[in-house]
C-alpha cells in the first residue's frame, strides 16, 4: 500500500496484470552469462512529463516491491539494477532515483511549458528478474 501522505495511487496498481507501458519503449539485449538488459529512452515535451514520471515511478516501484532487497549490481552478486538519468537541455546529465518510501523520483525531474526532456532507464537482472520481469510488462 502506499504511504498515508501519498496523494497519487495510480502507480500503486495490482501486480498481477501486465502493464501496458505508454512512454517506455524497451530494447532488450543479453550478454553472455545471462544477464538480461532493458534499456528505454523517452523524449516527451513538459505537458507529459507528469505522465512519464508516473510510469517509471511504477516501473521501479514494482522491481522494488518484488526485489527490492536484492538490488544491486549484478556483477556484485545483485539480482537486478537500475541506472535512471535526466537530460534537459543545456543542463548536466542528472542521476536519478526511485524512492520507495515516497513513491516518487528523486529529484523530480522538471521542465518549463515548450520544454522537452530526456530521461534514459536501463534495467538488468539476472533471470529470474528478467522473466519476472517480461511478465509484468510484457516484454517479448
Amino acid at each position: 500500500m502506499p504511504p498515508a501522505d501519498f496523494d497519487d495511487f495510480s502507480i500503486f496498481i495490482p501486480f498481477d496484470n501486465p502493464m501496458p507501458l505508454q512512454y517506455l519503449d524497451f530494447d532488450y539485449s543479453e550478454d553472455e552469462e545471462g544477464t538480461s538488459t532493458w534499456d528505454a529512452i523517452a523524449n516527451v515535451a513538459a505537458a507529459h512529463l507528469p505522465d512519464l514520471r508516473r510510469e517509471l515511478a511504477a516501473v521501479l516501484a514494482w522491481a522494488t516491491t518484488e526485489f527490492g532487497p536484492l538490488q544491486g549490481p549484478v556483477e556484485a552478486g545483485g539480482l537486478w539494477d537500475y541506472d535512471l538519468q535526466c537530460e534537459r537541455q543545456g543542463h548536466p546529465l542528472q542521476a536519478l532515483h526511485y524512492d520507495p518510501e515516497t513513491g516518487q523520483l528523486q529529484p523530480a525531474p522538471d521542465a518549463s511549458p515548450g520544454e522537452r526532456l530526456t530521461l534514459c532507464l536501463s534495467l538488468s537482472g539476472k533471470p529470474a528478474f528478467a522473466d519476472a520481469f517480461r511478465v509484468r510488462f510484457d516484454m517479448p
